[in-house]
């Protein structure tokens, strides 16, 4: 028998996402709008203020997009189906995807589901639960290590799409980020794999951009130290990018460059910290009561959200959105946590006082945030 040390199974990860989720439950529900250009958003009035939730396929192709203005999507497609937002129908679809995705075993092994949102979930065998793991000095026999992913990607599409009638892509890594950006590379109703081995061939010259977790300010601010790809920020200094962007972020931000990822898969349902309500008036409001009235309806709106949670508030954050786009926010920490809604929208026009009142309000938001659950997040 040798005495070399076990090797270390290969980690495989999977990222289940929907395609086109909203508008493929829209059509479900109504058939008839299969093949169509189909716009989801706001009260589905494109004359009005709101932005675009999602678009089918069809609707992208003529350059609708999410968070573009329906006003604009529907210069862009000005055939297309517009709906209103139906959150509770959304709600149902996606939880039958997740409950069917839980039901799924992998070589005989439950597998570990983390929910990102309504349509997107990383998938993985659960953790200590391989057959044989913990003989032998703790690592499966190598055969009983997680076989085929392709295999088990399809067979994750064919029983969400039993489930819910709703088509999905997976991606495959060896870590959370290489199989999130994997699902991109195989929609739509694709599987596409991308791995430690194959990082610097698939991602090396793509701009930063591409990676999960950068955006195009953090993009901008890594251009600015000469750094534009994925390969260039994979062998930059992690030094200077820690002198640069935070002695946090700037490793973290190396990390992502050379593919790496540790963050396990957490079946734990996500606890929210804060919930929050917006609206954008169709005609701006210019007298400072109606904001503050508008400030309190909010603030009962939120009330009943963090009640749903049962826990009190213990922050309270505010956003307004001038004419014709400024944005500013203010926040203050209560003296004690409260769910009483009459202290809570004091709180919010206590926080509209600080802001200039000089300017009509296109759009304001009420965030609550509350106390820590017991034992924390």
């Amino acid at each position: 028998m040798s005495d070399a040390p076990p090797t270390a199974p290969t980690r495989w990860v999977l990222h289940v996402d929907l395609d086109q989720f909203v508008a493929a439950v829209e059509v479900l529900r109504r058939p008839e709008l299969a093949g169509l250009p189909v716009v989801v958003g706001g009260r589905g009035d494109p004359t009005e203020r709101a932005v675009v939730s999602t678009a089918s396929y069809e609707a992208r192709e003529l350059g609708v997009g999410s968070g573009m203005p329906l006003r604009l999507a529907v210069r862009k497609a000005p055939d297309a189906v517009f709906l209103p937002v139906d959150a509770p129908a959304y709600d149902a679809a996606s939880a039958v995807v997740m409950e069917a995705l839980r039901a799924q075993r992998w070589d005989g092994v439950p597998v570990d589901v983390e929910v990102l949102g309504w349509d997107e979930a990383f998938v993985a065998q659960r953790s200590g639960e391989r057959p044989g793991e913990g003989e032998g000095g703790g690592f499966p026999r190598e055969r009983d290590r997680p076989r085929d992913p392709v295999a088990f990607a399809e067979q994750l599409r064919a029983a969400v799409l039993e489930a819910s009638d709703l088509h999905c892509s997976v991606g495959i890594g060896n870590n959370k980020l290489q199989a999130k950006i994997a699902t991109d590379f195989g929609k739509p109703r694709g599987v596409y794999t991308i791995t430690d081995e194959s990082w610097f061939e698939e991602m090396g010259e793509r701009p930063t951009r591409a990676l999960w977790g950068i955006g195009a300010k953090t993009a901008k601010r890594l251009a600015g130290l000469g750094i534009d790809t994925v390969r260039q920020l994979a062998e930059s200094d992690v030094r200077v990018l820690a002198a640069e962007l935070g002695p946090t972020m700037g490793p973290w931000y190396h990390r992502l460059g050379r593919g790496v990822d540790s963050s396990p898969v957490d079946p734990q349902p996500y606890v929210p910290r804060a919930h929050g309500r917006e609206e954008t008036f169709q005609v701006d409001l210019e007298e400072w009561a109606d904001v503050e009235d508008a400030a309190r309806r909010l603030t009962r709106r939120v009330v009943a959200d963090i009640d749903a949670e049962g826990r009190p508030a213990a922050r309270v954050g505010i956003k307004v959105r001038f004419k014709p786009f400024f944005t500013v926010t203010r926040s203050l920490t209560l003296p004690t946590p409260t769910n009483d809604p009459d202290a809570l929208a004091a709180a919010a026009v206590e926080l509209l006082g600080r802001v200039d009142q000089d300017r009509p309000v296109r759009l304001l938001g009420v965030r609550l945030e509350m106390t820590e659950p017991p034992g924390g997040y």
